[in-house]
């Protein structure tokens, strides 16, 4: 017997809380403890799965690994599990941050596991629904520890598993450039999160899930994640997921692998190694002999010196993967072809200009003005044009509508092109081509509406809201897992019915805003504010 405490009265499993193999839970689990299987892969890598009863279960089990005993800028092998050891008081290791400049205390290159949550009366034969989960972080930073299943699970109207994935952050699983593409993989870190869904399909049913009932959801760079996941190979997925959710998706500077912009960001990294003056197989080889934390410091380097961006190390256009940007794509239906539900915050843009090293870049600043505004801009997407931009303030946000404030101007222009637009796009191109699109709009004076402020209701643990915040989160429960559950319409007690997309800009949309929950009609202005953006697509490499 495992020693620990006695499984919580909660209706799931939490892996790190509770349940070591006492007579009560493996009454719970007797077709589950115990469970075994073997997979002889390469021949020599053979590993077990073993299946823990209780909340020891499914701790952190490492998802993919490959032939390499450092598996650095290479594609990862779906293999099958590490022995998941009975230990899930504590995380595994998370993935480098593009922030760290060395190895820091539960971080590591040696980071790609998975956590599964499931409830707690679930038999291998329950067949669950699976609901997948991609944090955040701009695709530079960011773990899996920030999201606990309680509220996921506790608030579904029926089971389901709640899923979450480490995957390469930064220079780790974002590096490019032609020389990375002969040498190596690009877009490393969604091949992580691809790998991680192939992994389901291996083994979830051994979990008491069903792999043909895999819906995707993140927010932020998690969103953008799912949004990739839709259109990457061509929009062919292989059924990996049967439905997609995105809270604030982030449509990002895409530029092609080989661009001026990538190659300069391989070029600054590598001159911030002692791998400099070599051809470029000898290059890498002299990469991937470098410990991790040198590999760190190399990375944080450049975006220390690029102090007008946020986040430089992010995907890019691969011609594998992402094949065409989301725009072209979602335009012309190389996409997945599955329900979504997309939606975003009042407030996306605030505060992220505020943080920028640049002055020049730095909105808030005493002294900006609006080539301020421009420069924040072209640090986040660099072959935005003067000419470009001006449009933007003539027709669409000129600064008396702003009360003259240079601030408020750019996070409105910065909100709206990487984040609120993408919902409108994604839901859009989802009526246009005959699928259920839904789409939210948080709008919230007391949690707040800035980005992420809705992650309150879905991971804030125990807090107490008020009474119109309280039917507003448990209602959002309710929505977003009846979503993954049935992979059609969401559906809550006690609420509106949220209608889906009826045209080409994902309208109507849900409103969630505390006491005042409606559909509401995105206004024609807004449209064509997204138009004007959307438009620029070739231009901004979106």
């Amino acid at each position: 017997m495992i020693p620990g405490p006695r499984c919580a009265s909660s209706d799931y499993l939490r892996y790190r809380l509770c349940c070591p193999l006492s007579a009560r839970c493996y009454g719970k689990f007797n077709d589950l403890a115990g469970a075994t299987e073997e997979i002889d892969a390469f021949g020599t890598w053979r590993r077990l799965l073993e299946i823990y009863c209780g909340g020891r279960l499914f701790l952190r089990l490492r998802h993919i690994w490959g032939p390499w005993t450092r598996p650095r800028y290479v594609n990862l092998f779906l293999l099958n599990l590490f022995r998941a050891k009975p230990d899930g008081e504590q995380y595994g290791n998370s993935c480098i941050a593009n922030t760290q400049t060395t190895v820091t205390s539960g971080t590591s290159e040696d980071c790609l596991f998975v956590n599964v949550y499931i409830p707690y009366t679930t038999k291998a034969t329950s067949k669950l629904p699976v609901m997948v989960y991609f944090h955040g972080g701009g695709f530079e930073g960011g773990n899996t520890q920030g999201f606990p299943p309680e509220n996921i699970i506790q608030g579904a109207a029926s089971p389901l598993i709640f899923v979450t994935f480490e995957y390469r952050l930064g220079q780790f699983g974002f590096l490019g450039g032609s020389a990375l593409k002969e040498n190596g993989v690009l877009n490393a870190g969604l091949l992580d999160q691809k790998a991680g869904l192939q992994w389901l399909q291996r083994y979830i049913s051994k979990f008491g899930g069903d792999p043909r009932k895999v819906t995707i959801w993140g927010e932020s760079a998690g969103a953008g994640a799912t949004m990739f996941h839709l259109i990457g190979n061509g929009g062919k997925n292989g059924n990996l997921f049967r439905a997609a959710m995105g809270d604030s998706a982030s449509l990002s500077f895409l530029p092609e692998y080989n661009s001026p912009f990538i190659e300069g960001l391989y070029t600054q990294f590598l001159g911030n190694t002692n791998c400099t003056g070599l051809r470029d197989s000898a290059t890498f080889a002299c990469l991937r002999a470098l410990p991790a934390s040198s590999i760190a410091l190399a990375g944080s380097k450049v975006n220390a010196n690029r102090t007008s961006a946020l986040y430089p190390f992010a995907p890019y256009t691969d011609g594998v993967f992402i094949q065409q940007r989301p725009v072209e794509a979602f335009r012309s239906g190389a996409f997945v072809r599955v329900p979504v539900l997309f939606g975003s915050n009042t407030d996306e843009g605030a505060n992220w200009s505020a943080g920028l090293a640049d002055p020049d870049a730095n909105t808030s600043n005493a002294h900006a003005n609006q080539t301020t505004v421009y420069n924040f801009l072209t640090g986040q997407f660099a072959t935005l044009t003067m000419e470009s931009f001006n449009t933007a303030v003539a027709k669409y946000y000129p600064l008396a509508a702003y009360n003259n404030s240079f601030s408020l101007q750019g996070q409105q222009m910065y909100g709206e092109m990487r984040y609120i637009c993408s919902a409108l796009l994604i839901t859009g191109a989802a009526r246009n081509f005959g699928l259920p699109g839904y789409q939210y709009h948080w709008d919230n004076p007391t949690i707040g509406s800035d980005h992420g402020a809705e992650l309150n209701a879905f991971f804030d643990g125990t807090e107490v809201f008020d009474s119109a915040d309280q039917a507003l989160v448990v209602a959002m429960r309710q929505w977003f897992t009846s979503f993954a559950i049935s992979g059609r319409a969401p559906v809550a007690a006690d609420a509106i019915t949220w209608e889906r997309a009826t045209t080409s800009s994902g309208s109507p949309r849900i409103l969630l805003h505390p006491g005042a929950i409606a559909m509401e009609s995105i206004t024609e202005a807004l449209t064509e504010r997204c138009n004007f953006w959307h438009g620029l697509s070739s231009e901004i490499s979106t």
